[in-house]
């Protein structure tokens, strides 16, 4: 098939002047595209000159956008020119066509464009199978390598700096980004999250106002070495989360008050391994293989030999074998059940109080969930119905978890419910020591909340003085970093903005099948 070059060269050389199409061929679902160049000469490189002369000519195979579902080729004539100026170091150089294609590229400029974008957008693999759909047969490391040649965004030093780092591969290598805390844009990315990189960036682009960050004390010495005149802040979400750590420490010492007092009955619970009573005998196929284990293990080590060599004649693991050495008894290995969670589990609480209240009506039940967008079946409401029937009467309820607490103490107040409310109130009744907790943890959340970081000194003197485990040391802890500490609890500056761009960080990591290197990465988010 042919056709006139004025048709091709609006078609598939859209505003480009410089080049005529000579002829198109179509065959086997392909389209052969042969141009030349129609400057009559080019200006040298080197010493600027022009010149008309042709040296020789050589073809180049150029890959463009498909046309009509095929493969298009352009065979591009170039020719050589010889620069005439004697002190020209140059003595020939190609023509060139800046708006077609780059020196030495093997695809159009338009295409490389939509290469670059899909491998931004999708990366290698994916990226790679979106091009094969589209026809334009790139590879993944074609779009790879189109990311990493594409420059950097040029982006002006923030007066605001958000610091934080994320991890490359969890709990080995971790990475620090900045961001622009007014535009919500990351600014750099560098490789490690220790003092100096961040001291030499920040020296490196004088201007920085205000540093928000984590309370790690590389940032923070960071902050100090490379932008000493900047107002270091520290972020409220950290100091919120390092309080909930400190009251689940709290919490977990005095767990004793968690458990209401109970009449005392008699205990069928098993003892631990090292007591020296038995269990109780529990019956069954499981309890024989148990008892048999047990006494085998138990002869063999009579005899003189070593736990690893009777898991080696046995063909047991060295892990249970050591479990029915340590046992004093057989029936010491019998495991407690533990229930499984269930989606039922937090409207349980709803169904024991209607139950009751004598409310035994199933399907009353059930439907009751069901107004409540509840995600639980008939079958589910019917089988904890029928446990409640069978329990026996008046029986005590399980006392509440340290994480559960903790989660009382740290939520606002209007955030819990009216059943919530009662069993923290009933906990702080019982244990001092968690209503003194529970005061510091309200007057700090005033504190974030109202902005009243002139108070925290005194604030840090009480908990201090209460000596509350783990409260005392979170308290202790903010006198090193207390300037920071304090302008985060008075300044409207934090690190949400940062957050957001590790979590953006996290969506590329992904997309790239965590197998990304450090230059990779930084390019992707940086462009993204």
């Amino acid at each position: 098939m042919q056709a006139d070059g004025s048709f091709w060269d609006s078609l598939v050389f859209d505003g480009i002047d410089d080049v005529d199409v000579e002829a198109v061929t179509a065959a086997f679902g392909a389209v052969d595209v042969t141009a030349r160049g129609q400057a009559a000469g080019a200006v040298c490189p080197d010493c600027g000159r022009f010149s008309g002369r042709v040296h020789d000519s050589y073809q180049r195979r150029l890959k463009d956008l498909p046309l009509g579902g095929q493969s298009v080729v352009i065979r591009l004539m170039v020719r050589r020119f010889l620069c005439d100026a004697r002190a020209c170091p140059r003595r020939t150089f190609a023509e060139p066509f800046a708006q077609l294609t780059a020196p030495y590229a093997r695809f159009t400029t338009r295409l490389n464009h939509i290469l670059e974008r899909v491998g931004l957008a999708l990366a290698g693999r994916a990226g790679a199978r979106l091009a094969d759909q589209l026809g334009l047969r790139a590879g993944r490391m074609t779009l790879l390598r189109r990311v990493m040649a594409l420059p950097d965004p040029q982006s002006g030093t923030p007066r605001v700096l958000g610091v934080d780092d994320f991890a490359i591969r969890r709990g080995q290598t971790y990475s620090t980004v900045l961001t622009c805390q007014e535009t919500h844009r990351v600014v750099d990315v560098l490789p490690t999250r220790q003092a100096g990189p961040l001291a030499a960036w920040l020296t490196a682009h004088p201007g920085v106002e205000i540093i928000c960050r984590n309370r790690a004390g590389a940032y923070a010495q960071g902050a100090r070495l490379g932008a000493p005149d900047a107002v270091q802040v520290a972020d409220r979400f950290h100091l919120w989360q390092g309080l909930g750590r400190a009251v689940e420490t709290c919490v977990a010492a005095h767990r004793a008050c968690l458990r209401a007092p109970a009449p005392d009955r008699p205990s069928t619970a098993m003892p631990p391994d090292d007591s020296g009573l038995p269990a109780p005998d529990p019956v069954g196929r499981r309890a024989q293989r148990k008892k048999a284990a047990h006494a085998l293990v138990h002869e063999l080590l009579a005899q003189g030999h070593s736990r690893r060599a009777i898991a080696r004649h046995l063909g047991w693991g060295l892990n249970t074998v050591l479990r029915y050495a340590r046992a004093a008894h057989w029936q010491n290995t019998l495991r407690e059940n533990r229930p499984r969670p269930s989606r039922l589990d937090p409207y349980k609480p709803h169904l024991e109080r209607r139950f009751a209240t004598g409310c035994t009506n199933v399907t009353r039940l059930h439907r009751e969930l069901l107004a409540e967008n509840a995600p639980v079946t008939y079958q589910m409401v019917r089988a904890y119905i029928a446990t409640l029937r069978a329990a026996p009467p008046q029986a005590p309820p399980p006392p509440p978890t340290v994480r559960q607490v903790t989660g009382w103490l740290t939520r606002h107040p209007t955030a819990l419910s009216e059943e919530d409310r009662a069993a923290l109130k009933s906990v702080l009744a019982r244990c001092p020591e968690l209503d003194t907790a529970a005061g510091h943890v309200r007057d700090f959340g005033e504190m974030l909340t109202g902005r009243l970081g002139t108070t925290l000194p005194t604030w840090i003197d009480a908990v201090d003085a209460s000596r509350l485990p783990g409260l005392t040391n979170f308290a202790r802890h903010l006198l090193r970093d207390l300037d920071a500490v304090t302008a985060g609890l008075t300044l409207d500056w934090s690190s949400g903005g940062t957050e957001g761009a590790v979590n953006r960080i996290k969506k590329i990591k992904r997309q790239l099948y965590g197998r990304a290197g450090f230059e990779l990465l930084r390019k992707m988010i940086l462009l993204q």
